[in-house]
């Protein structure tokens, strides 16, 4: 069975600075928790449409772009999984997708969205995560995310969302040097 996952992070950045960190595959890896010690094995790029007037990307995952990322399911274990990621979709400073295509998930669906919300008086921006997956087993599938595949989606995110707020200030600073 499929199952849904979605999370949220406000960021006091413009939509246009965080869709570009985002869409930057290098900024994945330091997104992970530490112990998986995520890194890409390759990354074929297809160049995205060019980028609006004064976008700061430098370096983004157009639509068609397929990458390889090993990585560690579980903490201390000493093999790697390969993850083979596709992306089918993306819209510059709106959303873009990442499907599974071989890899630990029986499906796998996540797709980003970033939008402008001010809040407190202070402009900012939402990341919208929706990920849809289904573990490989049917039935045992199921069990595995009601056992903690649902928990460890929640605690990667957290992950993420804390790693993103100490990572957007440094990315931003070195976009405003260049």
């Amino acid at each position: 069975m499929r199952h849904v996952f979605e999370a949220e992070q406000w960021l006091p950045f413009a939509p246009e600075l965080v869709f570009a960190f985002f869409a930057n595959p290098q900024n994945l890896p330091p997104l992970m928790p530490g112990w998986q010690k995520a890194r890409i094995e390759e990354v074929f790029f297809v160049a995205p449409p060019p980028p609006p007037p004064g976008s700061p990307a430098r370096i983004a995952t157009g639509a068609g772009t397929t990458m390889v990322l090993s990585f560690r399911a579980l903490p201390g274990l000493p093999f790697r999984i390969r993850w083979h990621a596709l992306i089918p979709e993306f819209a510059w400073n709106d959303h873009f997708c990442d499907e599974q295509t071989a890899g630990p998930f029986h499906y796998w669906r996540h797709c980003h969205s970033v939008r402008a919300e001010t809040r407190d008086g202070v402009p900012g921006s939402i990341v919208h995560d929706r990920v849809e997956y289904e573990f490989p087993g049917g039935p045992l599938g199921d069990l595995a995310n009601l056992l903690g595949g649902r928990l460890q989606m929640h605690h990667i995110f957290r992950t993420r969302h804390r790693k993103t707020a100490k990572l957007m200030p440094l990315y931003a600073e070195r976009r405003a040097r260049r």
